[in-house]
């Protein structure tokens, strides 16, 4: 199902002319009503007439999100309170957190978009949805319950947490369709397991996972568990939230929503323009917002964008599973170490649950890695020789994939903490 055709399969060229039509609009917004970008310009001589193509939002400054943090709690607003109708904000775990706003335009624009993501992921107004997200200043919660409704879902509203709860609601409601993290999927089927029931029996079909990297590894696990058609989605409170881009049902990679959205790929280092293919970081702009819009922002985000029409109809241009931050990346005895490298060799482990935590330390001048990974409870043994076995061959999968050796703790089954919203993957102790 495609939500808004006229949108969503738009010849390329009266794409582009939509963008950058847009794109104007929202330079001149944020020059004429955001002081920090009026300096910005200024600074390095750049005018809104100066953007006269798609290649020239090169010209414009990147946003990182240490501008955002700056300019707590309004400074970046383009609309006055009165027209902004709501607010949401990042955890602000590292300091202030990102305060953004919507007006009544922004909230129809975004209840449209997550609506044409739910439609990719095959949710219809049969579906019977429940959503896991924390509902507050998280954007997930809000933003994919005003999509479900726009599309004429069933809602139920449980948020995160209590999860034996979780389970029960499932099972009465009738819920075919299920929001949450992926981490907080397998979770909820170890309960069901403990519980005495298999996940599969539940009538849920379809799984929008987002809040975190939702990788091949662990989509095939959730899909093992759970038997249901996995689709992954993608956004971030910096932009707009969830709606930015999500999986359809016919090719890989999630479709983005460019006629809202411009996307480039920039050299995290260099922060050099990088072409459709090559491996980068994601840098956004949203095209329509009025209370909060950014230009260029750094989502640190990295993966490749396809141009490729979709079998589904689509022309939007699709970006990869994100494979890593580049603020996540850990450089381990000079090597380039991603987190999603490291789970995809434990996931091909069939003793170890996908549940591990890797612990980055220092011995003198080295880097010491160190990965936590919990037996299944299957595979649960006294036997010394069995677990040295296992380590090892571990040990023998990282240093294959990543070049460097690592220790490998293995820990008792539902031993490392859980979480009902993004799982903590990464302790570094530097």
């Amino acid at each position: 199902m495609i939500w808004d055709k006229q949108h969503e399969c738009m010849d390329r060229k009266a794409l582009q002319e939509l963008q950058l039509a847009r794109l104007q609009q929202t330079v001149e917004r944020v020059y004429n009503k955001v002081p920090f970008y009026r300096e910005a310009f200024d600074k390095i001589g750049v005018k809104p007439q100066d953007i006269t193509s798609l290649q020239d939002v090169r010209k414009l400054p990147l946003t990182t999100k240490a501008a955002l943090r700056d300019n707590y709690p309004y400074g970046l607003f383009a609309a006055s309170l009165k027209e902004t109708v709501r607010i949401h904000a990042s955890s602000g775990t590292t300091g202030k957190p990102i305060v953004v706003g919507y007006t009544r335009n922004d909230m129809e624009t975004w209840t449209n978009l997550v609506a044409r993501v739910i439609s990719m992921a095959g949710v219809t107004d049969e579906d019977v949805t429940q959503i896991c997200f924390g509902y507050g200043f998280f954007t997930g919660g809000f933003g994919l319950h005003y999509g479900m409704e726009r599309v004429g879902a069933t809602v139920v509203p449980a948020s995160s947490g209590n999860t034996e709860k979780q389970i029960m609601l499932m099972k009465d409601f009738g819920t075919t369709a299920l929001v949450s993290t992926p981490s907080y999927a397998l979770y909820m089927a170890e309960v069901a397991k403990n519980m005495g029931i298999d996940p599969k029996s539940l009538p849920v079909r379809v799984g929008l996972f987002g809040g975190e990297p939702c990788t091949e590894n662990m989509s095939r696990e959730i899909q093992e568990q759970w038997g249901i058609k996995v689709t992954d989605n993608y956004g971030l409170t910096e932009v707009m939230g969830p709606g930015v881009a999500g999986e359809c049902c016919e090719e890989p990679g999630m479709h983005i929503n460019e006629d809202h959205f411009l996307v480039e790929i920039i050299d995290p280092v260099t922060e050099e323009p990088l072409e459709y293919g090559e491996e980068g970081e994601l840098v956004i702009t949203p095209l329509t917002k009025e209370a909060f819009p950014v230009l260029r922002y750094r989502t640190r985000d990295i993966t490749v964008l396809n141009p490729e029409p979709c079998r589904c109809g689509r022309t939007t241009v699709r970006m990869k599973k994100i494979k890593g931050r580049s603020d996540d990346m850990l450089i381990i005895k000079g090597v380039n170490v991603f987190p999603s490298q490291i789970e995809a060799v434990l996931m091909q482990v069939q003793e170890t649950a996908p549940h591990y935590q890797i612990v980055v330390s220092k011995k003198g001048f080295l880097d010491e890695l160190e990965i936590k990974v919990e037996l299944r409870p299957e595979w649960f043994t006294d036997n010394y020789k069995e677990l040295l076995a296992i380590e090892e061959k571990i040990h023998r999968y990282l240093r294959k994939i990543l070049g460097i050796g690592a220790k490998v703790t293995l820990v008792a089954p539902n031993s490392l903490e859980r979480t009902t919203g993004k799982a903590k993957r990464v302790v570094d102790l530097r």
